[in-house]
C-alpha cells in the first residue's frame, strides 16, 4: 500500500498548495528578524537578554507569541493579533447592532464587513505601534545609542513600518487560506510558536547542566505534557451526535426518499478560537500598559497587575475563555438557524416536538460548551502552574501547556483534516488509517 505522505506530493493541486503555504511561512519568518529602521540591533538584543534573565513576564509573553519578532523590534513585531482583536470587536458589533448584521446578510454585505474590519485593523495597528515607539523611548533611557535617528522620525517610520508589516501578514494569511491548505491566520500563529521550540529546548538543557532545574522535575513535566496532548486531541475530536430523520418529499418531478442522518456537535465546537480571542484581548491592554507604562504611572501599575503570572490575569483569562466559547458557539452554531433548516427540509429529531427543537438544541449545546470551556481554561493556566511549582522559565512553560499547546494541537488537527479532505477528493488514501481523525462518538 502506498505511503499517504508520498501520495500528498503526487497530487498536483495539493503539492502546489503545500509548497505555496511553506513559501508564505518562510516569508513570515524572514520578516520576523528584519528590525525597524533606526534601531541599534546589538544594543536592543543585549537589553532584552537582560530582561529575560531578570524574569520580565510581560516581555517573555509578548515575544513568545510573536515568534521572537517582538524582541527583534521587527516589522512583524505585532504579529497578527491586531487583526484578531479587530475581528472580535466586529463580531461583537454585529451582535450589538442589528443593522450591521442585516448588512452582513445582504448580497456583498460580507465583503463590506471585511473591508471595515481591515480599516479597523489599521487603527488598532497605529495605536499599538505608537505604544511600541514609546517603549523604545523608555528603553533608550537605560541603553545608550539605541536609536540611530531622531525620536520623531523614528516614531513616524516605526508606526508606518509596523502597521504595514501587520497588514502584509494579514494578506499572507488570506492567501494561505485561499491558495494554500487553509487556516492561514492560525498557521501564522502556529509557525510563530514552533519557531520558539529550538530556543526553548536549548535553554532547558542549559539550565539542567547548570543545575538550575532538577531533572526529575523535567521528567514529570514532560509526562504531563504527553498526557495533556492526549487529552487535547480527545477533546478536540469528541462529538455528540444528534439524530435527525427526514421524511419523503417531492421537489419538482423528483421524489426524495426518507433519510436518517445526524448533526455532529463537538465537545468544543469553537476549537482554539476562545483561547486565541482571550489571549488577544488581554495582550492588547497588556502591551499598551507595558510599552507606555514608563511614562505614565498608573499604566505601569496596570502592567504589574496584569502580569501573565499574576492571579488577576489568570482569572480574567479563564472568564474570557468561557465567554468566547459560548459567544463563538452561538455565532457558528445558532440553534434557531439549525432548527429552521431542519423544519424547512422536513426533518425531525426523534422524541422531540418540532416546536421545541430550538430549546432542545440549546440545552445540548449548553451542556457541551460549559465542560469544554472549563477544560480549555484548565489547560490554558498550566504554564502558570509549571512556573510556580517547578520554577521553569516562561519560554519552556508556555510550550508545555496553555495557549501554545492548544493552538499547536488544534491547528495541526485542522490542517491534517484539510489535507485528508483534499486527498479523498482525488481518490487517495487519507493521512490516517481507518479514519482515526474522525470524531469520537460520545
Amino acid at each position: 500500500m502506498a505511503n499517504p505522505l508520498i501520495g500528498i506530493f503526487r497530487v498536483k493541486e495539493l503539492r502546489e498548495r503545500i509548497l505555496f503555504t511553506a513559501g508564505m511561512l518562510v516569508v513570515f519568518r524572514i520578516g520576523a528578524v528584519f528590525p525597524i529602521p533606526g534601531i541599534n540591533v546589538r544594543e536592543l538584543s543585549r537589553y532584552f537578554y537582560d530582561q529575560v534573565n531578570s524574569g520580565n513576564p510581560i516581555v517573555d509573553y509578548l515575544d513568545f507569541f510573536a515568534g521572537g519578532a517582538f524582541s527583534n523590534f521587527s516589522v512583524f513585531m505585532l504579529g497578527i493579533m491586531p487583526y484578531i482583536s479587530m475581528s472580535i470587536i466586529m463580531q461583537l458589533l454585529l451582535i450589538v447592532f442589528p443593522s450591521l448584521k442585516k448588512i452582513s446578510q445582504e448580497d456583498g454585505g460580507r465583503k463590506r464587513i471585511q473591508k471595515w474590519q481591515r480599516y479597523g485593523t489599521v487603527v488598532v495597528c497605529l495605536i499599538q505601534s505608537y505604544a511600541v515607539t514609546q517603549y523604545a523611548q523608555v528603553i533608550s533611557r537605560s541603553v545608550d545609542n539605541l536609536l540611530n535617528i531622531g525620536l520623531l522620525p523614528f516614531t513616524l517610520i516605526a508606526m508606518l513600518t509596523v502597521t504595514t508589516g501587520t497588514m502584509f501578514l494579514m494578506w499572507i494569511g488570506e492567501q494561505i487560506t485561499k491558495r494554500g491548505i487553509g487556516n492561514g491566520i492560525s498557521l501564522l500563529i502556529f509557525a510563530g510558536i514552533v519557531a520558539r521550540l529550538p530556543h526553548a529546548v536549548y535553554e532547558l538543557f542549559s539550565m539542567m547542566r547548570r543545575g538550575d532545574i532538577n531533572p526529575v522535575f523535567v521528567i514529570i513535566v514532560f509526562l504531563m505534557f504527553v498526557v495533556v496532548i492526549s487529552l487535547v486531541v480527545f477533546e478536540q475530536q469528541g462529538q455528540r451526535k444528534i439524530p435527525v430523520n427526514y421524511a419523503k418529499r417531492v421537489v419538482g418531478r423528483k421524489m426524495y426518499g426518507a433519510q436518517n442522518t445526524y448533526i455532529p456537535f463537538k465537545i468544543n465546537p469553537s476549537g482554539v478560537i476562545p483561547v486565541i480571542f482571550a489571549s488577544s484581548i488581554l495582550t492588547f491592554p497588556l502591551q499598551i500598559a507595558q510599552t507606555v507604562g514608563g511614562n505614565v504611572t498608573w499604566l505601569a501599575a496596570a502592567a504589574r497587575v496584569l502580569s501573565p503570572r499574576g492571579s488577576l490575569y489568570n482569572i480574567l483569562y479563564v472568564l474570557l475563555i468561557i465567554f468566547f466559547a459560548y459567544f463563538y458557539t452561538q455565532v457558528t452554531l445558532n440553534p434557531i438557524e439549525i432548527a429552521k433548516q431542519i423544519r424547512e427540509n422536513g426533518g425531525s429529531i426523534p422524541g422531540i416536538r418540532t416546536e421545541r427543537i430550538e430549546e432542545y438544541l440549546s440545552r445540548i449545546l449548553n451542556r457541551i460548551v460549559l465542560p469544554g470551556s472549563l477544560y480549555l481554561a484548565m489547560i490554558a493556566v498550566i504554564p502558570t502552574f509549571i512556573q510556580w511549582a517547578f520554577k521553569f522559565p516562561s519560554s519552556i512553560s508556555y510550550l508545555m501547556g496553555g495557549t501554545s499547546l492548544l493552538i499547536l494541537v488544534g491547528v495541526d488537527l485542522d490542517t491534517m483534516s484539510q489535507i485528508e479532505g483534499l486527498l479523498k477528493m482525488h481518490h487517495h488514501e487519507g493521512l490516517t488509517k481507518r479514519g482515526r481523525l474522525r470524531g469520537r462518538n460520545l
